[in-house]
């Protein structure tokens, strides 16, 4: 596009610079309406000319100036031409036309056309052939690289076209690998080549299935890693509107799994969505260190070829590049293992509150009640409602926090560049993220209908988790807590504690000030972190789905 216009700007010049003007056929024509005397401007100036180039002195003038006016008509088409280059619009398919007769024309045309036998303009022949000379090299150079320039523009163009089509069909889960036909590269390359003959066998310049494969699990990877932080921030929301719902219902809080001091189920709620926040950290930076672009890297080792890897790195909607091309291939393994990282600590989140929902859903504490359509029966026992899909969730939860070391044991005591050991690892990793987005849309459901017991501590088995907020009261009124600590205790021991069951929690994050404001804005500037919006507009762009 710069040289196009740096060409349509000489063109330009050449015919509105005045003292150019006056020595080429335009000048004939300036000099004809400025003097009203066709007649003389014919015997004098263009008949000598034309008898030179011709050998022939009969043509008209109206003929010739018919010629002059549509030499004017294709200068006036130039520059409308520029103007659409200017404004980044396609130009017309007549350029290639447009070059080769004006090439033509000032060939035959300039060399006769001179003011020979005016002293007036006796220097401008000699500016003019200098400069005649110049520009005929610039236009005969423009129309062989405008030539090229057409046949790539084109070759592009049928690539891009057949590539969507490709995806579409994918999309519309029509695509293929044939037997034979070694990966989805080599597919795509084999279609391509069908259809477009010579031009599809061009596509792996510059590649590398090395670079390819790592590509392609690092778009896959992204594109997961957003579609689980979606999942988590579902979760999040509702974890954290149940946490507003139940602020105010107390349940008793344990250590060593007995009953410790009051707790609620605003703070248990609460406390999983604050989890989600800090895991949601570990996520976006597996995804920064995921989402660079390695293609131009090949086989670990770079290309002759003249790759424009910042270029392919913004039409992919990568953050950055991986600069190195050694580092590039070293990354395969490296990335899986960090995205592992962080979905493990997801999965160990949602463990958790799987067991916690498992043991609070039990008869023994019955704090709360699973939804039915969660819960299976048993089989000889007609009372059970076993909960099957949260233990289903914690297995397969802790099976996916075993997936950091799987990898590890894969890759540990590999050196540098690539080995085939390293496929092995998409057995494990692939699957990885439909199984947690599978964990949290269920766990997501779980949270949103389950039921609280809102009378848990009218049993009086759970009166002693107020010891401490005794012993406190104690204090404030003056006692050393030492001592209060001591006289709630023997109390206890007496059979002679009694409490209100009134619990007066004001510091942050406590029962009485779930801070779910702060944490809902933590999760906010996490979530905004990721700017996935640059990669799916990225995407997008490259696919015309603007």
């Amino acid at each position: 596009r710069k040289a196009d216009i740096v060409m349509g700007i000489i063109l330009q010049v050449y015919f509105l610079v005045p003292w150019i003007h006056h020595h080429t056929m335009y000048g004939y024509l300036y000099q004809a309406l400025k003097m009203n005397d066709y007649v003389r401007t014919y015997n004098e100036m263009l008949l000598p000319s034309l008898k030179k180039i011709w050998g022939y002195t009969k043509p008209t003038a109206f003929v010739f100036l018919c010629i002059l006016f549509l030499m004017l008509f294709f200068q006036i088409v130039e520059f409308m031409r520029l103007y659409h280059i200017f404004i980044n619009e396609r130009p017309s398919d007549y350029r290639g036309f447009f070059w080769i007769l004006f090439m033509i024309a000032f060939a035959v045309f300039n060399d006769g056309f001179t003011y020979e036998d005016v002293t007036e303009y006796s220097l401008y022949p000699v500016y003019g052939e200098i400069y005649m000379i110049l520009l005929l090299v610039l236009v005969g150079v423009w129309i062989i690289l405008d030539a090229l320039l057409d046949t790539w523009e084109s070759e592009h163009a049928m690539l891009l076209t057949e590539l969507k089509d490709i995806y579409a069909s994918a999309e519309r889960g029509e695509f293929v690998i044939e037997e034979g036909v070694e990966d989805v590269h080599s597919q795509v390359e084999l279609m391509l080549t069908r259809r477009l003959g010579d031009v599809g066998k061009k596509i792996h310049s510059g590649r590398s299935r090395n670079d390819q494969v790592l590509l392609d699990l690092k778009l896959f990877t992204r594109t997961q890693i957003r579609e689980v932080a979606e999942a988590v921030e579902q979760l999040f929301h509702v974890l954290i509107r149940q946490s507003e719902r139940y602020k105010n219902v107390l349940m008793p809080g344990y250590t060593h799994l007995q009953i410790a001091m009051p707790s609620s189920f605003g703070l248990w709620f609460g406390a999983y969505a604050e989890s989600l926040v800090d895991d949601m950290l570990f996520l976006q930076a597996a995804f920064k260190m995921c989402n660079k672009n390695p293609l131009g890297s090949a086989a670990g080792y770079g290309s002759s070829f003249p790759l424009n890897r910042t270029m392919t790195t913004e039409l992919l909607g990568f953050d950055s590049l991986n600069y190195n091309v050694v580092y590039a291939q070293m990354g395969r393994g490296k990335m899986e293992r960090n995205v592992a990282f962080a979905l493990a600590t997801l999965a160990g989140t949602i463990s958790k509150l799987a067991f916690d929902a498992c043991i609070f859903n039990s008869q023994n504490f019955g704090f709360v009640k699973l939804p039915d359509e969660c819960t299976t029966g048993s089989s000889i026992m007609p009372h059970k409602k076993n909960p099957d899909v949260f233990e289903l969730t914690r297995a397969k939860c802790n099976k996916l926090q075993s997936l950091p070391q799987q990898i590890m044991m894969i890759a540990n005591n590999l050196p540098s560049g690539y080995f085939r050991d390293l496929q092995i690892i998409k057995e494990v990793f692939l699957p990885a993220f439909q199984e947690l987005k599978d964990c949290l849309q269920m766990t997501t459901y779980i949270m949103n209908e389950i039921k609280v017991n809102e009378h848990i501590l009218d049993d009086d088995k759970y009166l002693f988790i107020f010891s401490v907020e005794e012993v406190n009261r104690l204090a404030r009124e003056g006692m050393p807590f030492r001592d209060a600590y001591k006289k709630v205790g023997l109390d206890i021991e007496a059979g002679h504690f009694s409490h209100d069951k009134q619990v007066h929690h004001t510091h942050e994050g406590s029962i009485g000030n779930l801070c779910n404001d702060e944490i809902s804005a933590l999760m906010q500037r996490t979530i905004e972190g990721f700017n996935f919006q640059g990669m799916e507009q990225a995407e997008k762009t490259l696919l015309g789905r603007k």
